[in-house]
């Protein structure tokens, strides 16, 4: 195989007011043509600006100050803008961690993809409209003659990342960089994902960088890992090699298995009256109905996992609680006294029970606002405190989440990494005074390193403050480790629940058993002996329908 990239002693530094702080130190990075590269670490390690720099590219505030990027004998740190131009979304494409924010929502999925085509003259506006659908059958879309004629909230998730991946391929590029692209995923959806992913690279012989913190998911997608932590380079070696004898201590911790798993409580003594009561609640989007039936309890100090993939009504349900989505049929009730269904008809202090941690902190923390202020407007609606009362407030509560007040109440969420963010959303949660706290896939944008300590933070803050969690997830792993009680949806419907312990011992429900079959192994032949199991003979035809 022939060299495609080579980046040599890279440096690369960000701006803090006036300063430039380093980020990159040093690091080398080679591809050839055909090759899948796996750039792992945890949060910070600078796995996604090393990505954006094999493109010649930087955010704002980001400079590479030393080093070489050469791309198939182009120098992209030097090259003009209209060089990199011809190059980016032609010969080097990126595919996003986020398919929701990275698509224009008013534009259909068909337009998006053919832009790229049309605007480097690779095809005409009808051509690369074909062209966009045999991708989407190439990658195992349904009506792939049809769905690109849709808006992107019009599809799920998993659907939205391939139609990013077909859109990334839309000019047969020589590189690909695939940022992060399953882990807002669920298990059944991931697979599909991957399975796509790793065929369209190897049909078309594309180079890719695999950006990543699932290291089962590396092993089943890269040929050589490289290993950064804080910017520098810990070790880089064959993918099997790597998985079987890591040399540097740092790999082999991210290796071991995620130890933190505290003991399911006892059971619930009878009688006992639930925090939330979710009684035979039936909802519906226009006249789709989306939830059936659905019922289940959590109590106070317990956590109830709810797992499902993409669709399955997991945060349907939530919004039902919360009354943002009024139920057709059934209630909610709280400590045993029917809620309003809407939110609107709901009290302050009925508003202020129930609060929500939301998956993506990156959207959900207003980018203009101060910590300290995004953390004290919650403590002014709900408990009315203002002045030193309501700094004092905040200063408790930043120093609960295991942040240092005088360090982070007026830095803006930019100057934050994900783990840090995300201990803000807990605090926003938390400023409220609330009984019950809805943990919306909270860990899924995380490295395992960071998802930890958040899981840590909030098992310490339900036994000290007695909490109430409603745990929505699609990370088995995360289950095992903070759940009491596991509430499995499909389509709309329960299909299983009970104490963890059992919901993880044979016999499962057909679906339970789909989705603990389903969690990525580190074994690097884990997808191929899967895919042969359920019947699937190419890596291409993994049939939506079989999973």
């Amino acid at each position: 195989m022939s060299r495609l990239l080579t980046m040599k002693d890279i440096w690369i530094e960000g701006r803090s007011d006036e300063t430039w702080n380093p980020i990159i130190n040093g690091v080398d990075l080679h591809l050839d043509r055909g090759e899948v590269l796996g750039l792992i670490g945890e949060s910070g390690a600078g796995k996604s600006t090393m990505g954006l720099a094999a493109m010649g590219y930087c955010r704002d505030g980001v400079r590479i100050s030393k080093g070489s990027v050469e791309f198939d004998g182009t120098e992209l740190t030097t090259a003009s803008a209209a060089v990199k131009r011809g190059l980016l979304g032609k010969r080097i494409a990126y595919v996003a961690q986020s398919a929701a924010a990275s698509f224009n929502p008013a534009h259909k999925l068909i337009d998006q993809h053919s832009e790229a085509p049309v605007q480097h003259g690779v095809s005409s506006r009808a051509e690369s409209s074909r062209d966009g659908m045999e991708l989407y059958e190439k990658l195992r879309l349904p009506n792939p003659d049809t769905i690109g004629f849709r808006y992107p909230h019009q599809v799920s998730g998993g659907q939205l990342q391939r139609a990013m991946t077909a859109m990334a391929m839309a000019c047969r590029p020589d590189l690909i960089i695939f940022d992060e692209p399953t882990t807002a995923l669920d298990v059944t959806t991931q697979i599909e994902v991957l399975a796509s992913i790793r065929d369209i690279v190897e049909q078309f012989g594309t180079a890719a960088i695999y950006i990543t913190h699932d290291l089962a998911v590396v092993a089943q997608m890269a040929d050589r890992v490289k290993v950064l932590l804080k910017g520098d380079e810990v070790e880089t070696n064959e993918t099997r090699e790597m998985l079987a004898n890591p040399q540097q201590e740092y790999t082999k911790s991210l290796w071991s298995v995620r130890e933190f798993e505290r003991p399911a409580k006892p059971a619930v003594s009878t009688g006992t009256t639930p925090v939330v009561s979710v009684d035979n609640v039936t909802a519906a989007y226009g006249t789709v109905n989306v939830l059936n039936e659905v019922s289940f309890d959590i109590h106070q100090g317990r956590t109830v996992a709810v797992v499902g993939e993409s669709g399955s009504g997991k945060s349907t349900t939530a919004r039902c609680i919360t009354g943002l989505l009024p139920p057709k049929v059934g209630g909610i009730s709280f400590d045993g006294a029917t809620l309003p269904l809407s939110y609107k008809s709901r009290t302050k202090d009925q508003l202020r029970q129930v609060q929500m941690i939301y998956q993506m902190a990156d959207t959900a923390l207003n980018p203009r606002m101060s910590v300290g202020n995004i953390i004290a407007r919650p403590v002014e609606f709900y408990l009315g405190l203002k002045g030193a009362e309501k700094r004092r407030r905040v200063d408790q509560l930043l120093e609960q989440i295991e942040l240092e007040p005088s360090q982070y109440y007026d830095r803006l969420p930019s100057e934050l990494s994900g783990g840090q963010k995300q201990r803000i959303g807990i605090a926003r949660a938390l400023a409220a005074e609330p009984r019950m706290i809805i943990c919306d896939e909270v860990t899924s944008a995380l490295d395992q390193l960071v998802a930890e300590g958040i899981l840590r933070l909030l098992a310490e803050l339900q036994d000290k403050l007695g909490l109430a969690y409603m745990f929505i997830t699609h990370d088995l792993a995360t289950v095992k480790a903070i759940a009491d009680e596991v509430v499995v949806m499909k389509d709309g419907r329960v299909v299983e629940q009970g104490p963890k312990a059992e919901m993880f011992q044979p016999p499962h429900h057909p679906y339970t058993d789909l989705l603990l079959s389903s969690v990525p192994e580190m074994d690097p032949d884990w997808l191929t002996n899967l895919l042969a199991e359920r019947g699937v003979d190419n890596i291409g035809d993994a049939a939506v329908d079989k999973m």
